[in-house]
Formats: C-alpha cells, sequence, structure tokens
C-alpha cells in the first residue's frame, strides 16, 4: 500500500474554483481502480494551500492513474491555478 501526499499551493482568489473541481471528480478519484482512500486537507494557517491524501493498492496503480485521462483533464484544469508549484511524496508508515 502507498500512502501519496500531496501539497498544491493556489492563489487566494482561485480557491472556489479548486474546491469546485475536487468535488467534481473526488469520487472518480476514489473509484478509480487501486485507489483506496482519498482525503482533502486545508492548511489552518494558510487556507490557500491544500493537501490531497490518499492510498494506492501499489506504484502500478499510481502509475495508472497518473497517466489516465481522468488526471489528465484534472490537472489540466487545476495547475493553472496554482501559486506555487505541486509538491508529491510518496510515504509509508515507519
Amino acid at each position: 500500500m502507498i500512502k501519496r501526499i500531496v501539497k498544491l499551493t493556489f492563489r487566494e482568489e482561485a480557491v472556489p474554483d479548486f474546491l469546485d473541481i475536487f468535488r467534481d471528480s473526488k469520487e472518480r478519484i476514489r473509484n478509480f481502480p487501486g485507489c483506496h482512500h482519498l482525503e482533502l486537507w486545508r492548511d489552518k494557517q494558510h487556507p490557500h494551500t491544500f493537501f490531497t491524501y490518499s492510498f494506492w493498492e501499489d506504484e502500478s496503480a499510481l502509475y495508472r492513474y497518473r497517466h489516465s485521462e481522468l488526471f489528465r483533464s484534472t490537472w489540466k484544469k487545476t495547475k493553472v491555478l496554482f501559486a506555487d508549484r505541486a509538491e508529491a511524496w510518496s510515504v509509508e508508515k515507519v
């Protein structure tokens, strides 16, 4: 199981647009083969910074998602809203 954290920092005025995109796509991402969990977190001190927290079956499931039309179309709409580049980590519990 892979746990994935992605940090997304948006222009302040773009936050409502991002939240709409996330609401529209979250169930499709959650139901993508190999995805076991998806949450959206918001930084309490920087409300225009968000984190997605997801669980993936394995590297190949994450790879298939990252190369899917769902990812490409969602990412295309999301990345134009960024104030800073996205950062991502694949982590494991120690």
